[in-house]
């Protein structure tokens, strides 16, 4: 079973590269280039991305060590019955 779902998502990733190099090479030449403004917005978009994403890395590794780390200090209680 593994087998066969490595061997799919292997074949679509063939397939999706080689619709996308097609694509690509009978796309229309592009303009001269985009406005100042549209440079400026796209920019903009990826700092605030990278500004959101520097945050969520820290705290995905900070989940993860917590989860994998040995806990110090906490001692088990043992109930006298």
């Amino acid at each position: 079973m593994k087998n066969i779902i490595r061997s799919g998502i292997i074949a679509l990733i063939c397939i999706a590269t080689m619709v996308s190099t097609v694509v690509a090479a009978t796309a229309a030449p592009a303009d001269q280039g985009g406005s100042m403004l549209l440079t400026l917005f796209i920019g903009f978009f990826a700092l605030i991305v990278v500004f959101q994403l520097v945050p969520a890395c820290l705290l995905f590794v900070g989940i993860v060590k917590g989860l994998f780390s040995r806990k110090q200090g906490v001692e088990q209680e043992t109930s006298n019955r």
